[in-house]
């Protein structure tokens, strides 16, 4: 019997275009391509699928249709509480420190005023992000007071609720690079390093990627937070500190094109494999709980 699969796009990029590739070589999947633009709720309307793929950009969309899912009988990849914690950066930055995984300091403050006390207390450099939002978009580094000041000033004239939000870090001098980690619950399949000239190194902004060994050291604390956020198919963004290695930001979409050029395992199959397979192990703990 096939697995109805469901993706979740609303654009479709390489990492899209490698998993449709890899679904439609497969006797045993039916992949429907979901595009949350045309996406109308009720209860029927995804009826036949058995899990959906979350690939979607819109961090909004994605967290409001995973919720409205969650009732349905679909299995879903990943879930709206990791979704939802992935999804804002503070919810993160709380959950890591909660169970004792090592993150840089921050902050969250709700005015501009506690803001700019949060960013000194912090220190300089300290690093303004918003709460939500990829690709480095919106991030500042504040090296002193008048930066503080005109950042600050600018967030607060900007529409979005979340620029009310100010979510300060810590800012971690690691040479112009960072490790973006790939897990799928507790199996880590590869990391790479992602460099570039500038602080941000967001492939989107640039960065490229070199080949990252698998340490204990990394395997121990990316399963930690694959634990921290239920497991799931995680992009677990590190740095490297005086500390040892940071949790910087967890990502419950991955973006993999950069990385997947030094990562010897097949990330796109591999996800599209733990994918499917999530079907049946929701089958057996429902049978499960049935039998208790």
């Amino acid at each position: 019997m096939k697995v109805e699969l469901g993706v979740l796009a609303s654009r479709i990029r390489l990492e899209e275009k490698m998993l449709v590739k890899r679904a439609r070589k497969r006797e045993d999947v039916n992949l429907t391509i979901v595009d949350p633009r045309e996406f109308r709720w009720s209860e029927s309307d995804l009826r036949h699928l058995d899990v959906l793929l979350d690939r979607e950009i819109s961090q909004s969309r994605a967290y409001h249709i995973m919720e409205l899912l969650s009732s349905t009988g679909i299995t879903l990849v990943n879930d709206f509480q990791t979704v939802q914690l992935c999804g804002d950066k503070a919810f993160t930055s709380v959950q890591l420190k909660k169970h004792g995984v090592p993150t840089p300091d921050f902050r969250v403050a709700f005015d501009r005023e506690s803001a700019l006390r949060a960013i000194e207390d912090i220190g300089y450099p300290a690093v303004l992000k918003p709460v939500d939002g990829s690709w480095g978009r919106m991030v500042s580094k504040i090296d002193n007071r008048e930066s503080a000041e005109a950042t600050l000033e600018h967030k607060s004239q900007l529409d979005s609720h979340f620029h009310s939000i100010y979510y300060v870090q810590d800012f971690v001098e690691t040479g112009n690079k960072d490790i973006r980690a790939f897990v799928l619950d507790q199996d880590v399949i590869g990391a790479a390093y992602r460099e570039s000239d500038h602080w941000i190194t967001n492939a989107a902004r640039g960065g490229e990627s070199r080949a990252y060994p698998l340490t204990d050291e990394l395997e121990d604390i990316v399963q930690a937070t694959s634990e921290v956020f239920g497991g799931g198919a995680l992009a677990v963004d590190l740095l490297e500190s005086e500390r040892g290695l940071l949790i910087n930001e967890v990502n419950c979409s991955m973006e993999f094109k950069e990385s997947m050029k030094v990562i010897d395992r097949d990330i796109a199959a591999e996800l599209l494999d733990y994918t499917v397979e999530q079907v049946k192990v929701s089958e057996e703990v429902t049978q499960d709980r049935c039998l208790a």
